[in-house]
């Protein structure tokens, strides 16, 4: 409770770290946190277990938020810097550190991306600094007639991708590097029909880049893959031929069942995942009138090596 001073003052009671609740989803990564109110301040000592729990199961969540957006904002900040997209046009108005996805028309306009990773993808990850992680809250989750949930998200390992290569193609990436085009993913990932011309400005911004096949986490050390289908275009070094060859076979085995977990969301799940370790994938199984509204921070990251 709160105390009075011998001067007359109040002093409040120091926030007490709680015990986290670690349930994992049994997949190759992936835990929920349970009963984190991520609305309310967060003492250091459980927020250094948070991101223990982040750095050890890749992917957590947090069931039955509530959340404003200057909270969404406070807490991923916790974590990091944060980034501002490229697409403007597809940020909360007001907030620029707040991505939209969503399938929604309002005034005759999308009120964010749309057709956002429908492809294997890291976000960011042609950027000379990758983004560290993501978090996503959903707001609005579409719902199919039986009540089931649609729209999920499926996550990839790639410390459990690397760690199942067979050694000789460990051999053949070491010490390469990949290409990775924004214009590659930005005009191939959608569904939806042609995409909104990029303008120079943002052509400008975002050159491709060359990043490691395989990175080291800067957290724990792990080896991740860091080719993806959505933004990679070929590998650097090797001839047109190979290079396919090589991608073909690496795109196709990040995404076996034993490395993935698929999220299955709720109105209010907070889930964050790693960028350096892992991949996502959106499934498209809804269309108008069946909503889907959600909102993402991104961590700022370092150059992968």
């Amino acid at each position: 409770g709160v105390a009075r001073t011998p001067g007359g003052g109040l002093t409040f009671p120091a926030m007490r770290p709680m015990k986290l609740s670690i349930r994992p989803t049994g997949a190759a990564l992936g835990a929920a946190i349970l009963a984190v109110d991520l609305a309310r301040p967060l003492d250091d000592e459980t927020f250094r277990a948070i991101e223990a729990a982040w750095h050890e199961h890749e992917v957590i969540f947090f069931r039955g938020q509530d959340l404003a957006p200057e909270q969404h904002i406070a807490f991923s900040r916790r974590f990091g810097a944060l980034e501002h997209h490229v697409r403007q046009d597809c940020c909360k108005p007001g907030y620029p550190e707040i991505f939209v996805v969503s399938n929604v028309i309002e005034n005759g306009r999308p009120i964010g991306s749309q057709d956002a990773g429908l492809f294997w993808h890291s976000d960011l990850c042609y950027k000379s600094e990758p983004s560290r992680g993501s978090l996503f809250y959903a707001r609005e989750v579409p719902h199919a007639d039986d009540g089931s949930p649609l729209g999920d998200t499926v996550f990839a390992s790639m410390t459990a991708a690397y760690r199942a290569l067979p050694e000789y193609v460990r051999r053949a990436i070491d010490g390469r590097k990949a290409v990775n085009s924004y214009l590659h993913g930005y005009y191939r990932d959608r569904k939806s029909g042609p995409r909104k011309e990029l303008t120079e400005e943002q052509k400008r911004k975002t050159p491709d880049v060359e990043h490691p096949v395989a990175r080291t986490h800067p957290a724990t050390r792990k080896k991740c893959l860091f080719t993806c289908e959505g933004y990679t275009t070929r590998i650097a070094g090797l001839d047109e031929t190979e290079s396919a060859a090589l991608l073909a076979g690496l795109f196709e085995h990040l995404k076996k069942p034993e490395f993935l977990y698929r999220h299955k969301w709720q109105v209010g799940d907070l889930l964050m995942w790693d960028n350096c370790s892992t991949q996502h994938l959106a499934i498209p199984d809804y269309a108008l009138p069946q909503r889907r509204r959600m909102e993402r921070t991104t961590l700022a990251g370092t150059a992968p090596y």
